[in-house]
């Protein structure tokens, strides 16, 4: 049976994000990430070297591989090639495969991932579906939004869009034969698969904590994971 670290190295994102880290920190010093989480790229990059299988497992269910943005700006300066947010990348999927990210809270929030961007993209072709960035979830978006949700269509039509319209232009009504083209793409590729670990392994958990899971974004287990936050994360 393969260990955790032969499982990563399986990975291409792994493969190239890790050359050999000489530990000088200059990830650290330029990630945005690391200037407000408790979270340092050099040490990830530094754990997984050394292999070691109980280390390696309580970083896969900790909240610290989920608190990267994925901007990249690490590969643009390491003086060795490495690029940490790659072999983040490569460790959130094998958490996600192992199941250990329902062990953590930013790791448990991928079902709200799951159910906003990731179902959008295949439901509808946007990652961010306007009707469903409501207030109710979003309330930074204020009291105009709700104005602008309420009167779409005489919103953009003013800006030149062609809000739910057919042909070309923003915010269009994407085809149908697009949309299976990419339900298409997302089961090739894997994704399929994924989404429907991440909701099996979602049900697990809310049933080990009693809540009901649910569908759409309005279940008590959806509200829980999207809400809480602990507030040990941030440095001090």
């Amino acid at each position: 049976m393969e260990n955790l670290y032969e499982r990563l190295q399986k990975d291409v994102r792994f493969v190239e994000g890790l050359k050999a880290c000489i530990n000088c920190g200059t990830c650290t010093a330029i990630c945005p990430a690391a200037a407000f989480y408790n979270y340092d790229p050099r040490k990830i990059a530094m754990m997984v070297q050394r292999k070691d299988e109980q280390e390696l497992e309580e970083l896969l269910k900790s909240d610290t591989i989920w608190y990267c943005g994925e901007c990249m700006s690490c590969k643009t300066r390491c003086p060795r090639g490495n690029t940490p947010g790659l072999i983040i990348a490569a460790l959130r999927g094998l958490s996600q495969d192992m199941g250990y990210f329902i062990e953590s809270e930013k790791g448990r929030q991928q079902l709200a991932i799951k159910r906003t961007v990731g179902d959008w993209s295949v439901n509808y072709g946007y990652c961010l579906y306007l009707e469903g960035v409501g207030t109710d979830l979003h309330p930074e978006q204020g009291p105009v939004w709700d104005w602008i949700q309420k009167n779409w269509n005489e919103v953009y039509k003013r800006i030149g869009a062609n809000y739910q319209g057919d042909g070309p232009g923003a915010l269009r009504k994407i085809p149908e034969d697009t949309l299976n083209e990419i339900k298409r793409i997302f089961d090739v590729t894997g994704a399929t698969e994924r989404f429907e670990k991440v909701e099996k392994l979602s049900a697990k958990k809310a049933a080990e904590l009693k809540m009901d899971i649910g569908e759409g974004r309005t279940s008590e287990y959806f509200l829980h994971v999207y809400n809480t936050n602990n507030n040990k994360h941030y440095r001090s």
